[in-house]
Parts: structure tokens; sequence; C-alpha cells
């Protein structure tokens, strides 16, 4: 059996290739996690969780956090579910649903991922404030940071044994730490690409690592070994990284509605497709600078046609003139809801040029950010054409 967690506000629980869609969402999907056999978890830009009986399908929606979930971990010793939140907040719930949820605070920044060590008595966080955290659960203290990055941290992992944890950042770093001390093991940092996902197999001897470009890496952590690093055919990075229950298969999810499944010992020699559900949409200037930007920062949360969809973000149609947080079809934060911005060149320009965090911090957007000032004005005019209601899909004139 399998979870998988969509944009498109559901939760697919797959058995034999056929999935059962659990619905309760209110935006896009993150995380899901198994709670033994027969229960669930699932987290999303909704700023809730939903804990799922899987026998029936049906949800208990559970509300504490501040901003967006972005991923969970179970401790079956414990009990309990970690969460993490865009709050900058680390909840525990009780994996059953019931009573009320403790959140451990102290991150500057949102946190990206958490993972319980052994028997549950300790939870590591890894935060876009660089920093990776040990926490106690019983007190709710912080013990220590094992890592201060000068960027954020953005998935961390631990042996099944708890003899090492790895953890990937914004800028590329992927290393192997004692997770008691914060000694360096093994450093597999590659080109600067940075890591978004990290998975280990119930043996603990295989690390997966999946990046920003597309690429995944399989390490032997018994004699920490790079034994594949290949671009993998998911399109657009590497979201989510999963090892099977019996780790003969890694699955892997990036942009697409396509979850793809490797046999480990023949990864990068091509993948099966395990899920696929989405439609396409309207292309314009498809080769252009601009179009290339936009699916790579855009098209995952918006789409161009004339309803928001089952999208993590508002369409983009009509978007020039319009006042943010005003279509009727989608849940926007409170902070767009009462906003004055309106969505011209120059605000756009901002939005990238100073990241959503900053323009409009609070937000459900996701971090992130233009650098360059041609790409951004690439970027406009390709949005200048593909949301004008009158042109809607034609293509982009003297942008090739």
């Amino acid at each position: 059996a399998a979870l998988t967690a969509g944009f498109d506000y559901s939760v697919g629980y797959w058995r034999g290739g056929t999935p059962r869609w659990l619905e309760g969402h209110r935006a896009a999907v993150n995380a899901a996690r198994f709670i033994g056999t027969q229960r669930a978890v699932s987290a999303g830009d909704d700023n809730s969780l939903i804990f799922w009986d899987l026998t029936t399908g049906t949800g208990r929606t559970r509300a504490g956090h501040r901003a967006k979930v972005v991923a969970l971990d179970y401790s079956p010793p414990a009990g309990l579910v970690a969460s993490a939140g865009w709050d900058g907040r680390i909840g525990l719930w009780r994996a059953d649903g019931s009573g009320e949820p403790r959140f451990l605070e102290g991150h500057g920044g949102p946190v990206h991922d958490v993972v319980f060590g052994p028997e549950g008595r300790t939870v590591y966080s890894a935060s876009q404030d660089g920093t990776l955290r040990l926490w106690d659960v019983t007190g709710g203290k912080e013990l220590r940071t094992l890592v201060a990055n000068g960027f954020g941290v953005n998935a961390v992992t631990l042996a099944p044994d708890g003899a090492w944890l790895a953890y990937g950042t914004i800028d590329g770093i992927m290393r192997v730490i004692d997770p008691a001390s914060g000694a360096q093991i093994a450093d597999f940092t590659l080109g600067g690409r940075a890591v978004l996902a990290l998975a280990v197999n119930g043996r603990g001897d295989r690390l997966a690592v999946g990046d920003a470009e597309g690429y995944i890496m399989l390490i032997d952590t018994s004699g920490w070994r790079l034994l594949r690093d290949f671009r993998a055919a998911v399109r657009g990075p590497i979201w989510s990284l999963s090892f099977s229950g019996d780790g003969s298969d890694l699955l892997a999810a990036g942009l697409g509605d396509t979850v793809f499944a490797w046999p480990v010992e023949s990864l990068g020699l091509g993948g099966q497709e395990m899920a696929g559900d989405g439609a396409a949409q309207p292309r314009a200037a498809a080769d252009s600078p601009g179009a290339v930007l936009f699916r790579q920062k855009c098209e995952i949360c918006h789409m161009l046609g004339p309803d928001s969809g089952r999208r993590a973000g508002p369409t983009l149609l009509g978007l020039f003139g319009r006042r943010a947080g005003s279509l009727t079809d989608y849940a926007y934060s409170p902070l767009l809801e009462n906003s004055d911005i309106v969505w011209t060149d120059e605000t756009i320009d901002a939005l990238f040029d100073l990241g959503p965090d900053h323009f409009v911090p609070g937000s459900k957007m996701p971090m992130q950010r233009i650098g360059n000032a041609a790409d951004r004005e690439s970027l406009i005019a390709f949005l200048k054409s593909a949301t004008d209601p009158m042109a809607n899909g034609k293509e982009e004139e003297g942008s090739k």
C-alpha cells in the first residue's frame, strides 16, 4: 500500500495499483503518513492535519498551526505524530487524533521537516532559519542546535537504529552527521543542487536524495559510497521520495501528476508510472524564457484557465489589474483577503525580487525568488500574454 499527497487537495490511498481518493483538505496536500495499517494522517496548505480511517475513508480534521504544514512523522512507541509548520512551530499530536496538540517553539523561520528520534523521546527539526535542532518531546524544550547553516535546511532523515542523521539544504549541502554531537560522518554535496527530499530504507543501508534539478542519488550507508546519481524521469524537481516497505523499490514524485517507482537495483535505467490523473494546462510560447520560468515557478500552483481548479493557488487568468485576494473560487489567506495589492508589472516584479515571504509575509505562496531582473521581465512578459482573457493560449509575440 502507498499514500500520495496531491496539489489537487486529495490524498491517494493505493492498494494493488488502484487508488481510493480521500477528500477533506481545502488546499494542497503536502504530506501523508501511515499510522499502522488502517489509519493515516495528512497535512496541507490549509494549515490543518486530517486523521484518516482507511477502512471507511472518513477523516477527522485538526487545526492548530497558523500556516501551512509541509511534513509529518509518526512514532509508534510514543503514539505521536509530529508536524512541521511554516508558522515556525513543531506540532505534537496524539496518533488517534484526540486531545489538544502541543507545540515546540524556537525556530526563527518556517519548519520544513521533522523526524522522531528512537522511541519517540526526541524529535529533530529542519528550518528555513538554517538550523537543524534536537528537541525533548516530553519536556518540550530544545536540547541543542546540531547545524547552523547560512541557508535553509530543507530535509532531514534518521537511520532506523539512530546511528546517523542526514540533512539537505537549499544551497545544495547534503551531509551525514552524528545525531548526538553533530560531528560530520560523510559529505555528498554535489554541484550546489538544492536538496528537497531524503528517504532511508527499512534496513538503513540505502539513503536516497532528491534535488531541485530532478536528480536522485542513491547512497550505500554501510561504506558511505555513492551508488547512483541520475536524472529521473520525474517532471521537475524531486519533491518526495520513499522506499517501499521491503526496500526493493524507490518511489519519487515531482511537479507532474505521476508517481514513479523503480526497482532499487536498476535505478537510473527507467521508471514505472504509478499514478496520473491531472489535466494539461493551456500552453503559450512554450519555448520562451518566460514560459520556462512559469513552469518552474508558477505552474505547480496556478492554472491559466477560467477557474482555479484544484490547485494550491488561484487561477492567473485576468491577473493584471486584479486586486490580490479578490477571486471567489479560491480560499485566500486572511492577509491577502484584506490586502490592497493590485497585480501589475511593478508588484509582480517586487514579489519575485523580494520573495513572497518578504513581499506578503504570512501568505500561502512558496518561498522563492528570481534574482535576475531580466528573468523577472521575461516572466512578466509571458504572464501578460498568457493571462490575458482575450488571448489565453496564444503564442507570445516576440518572445522566441
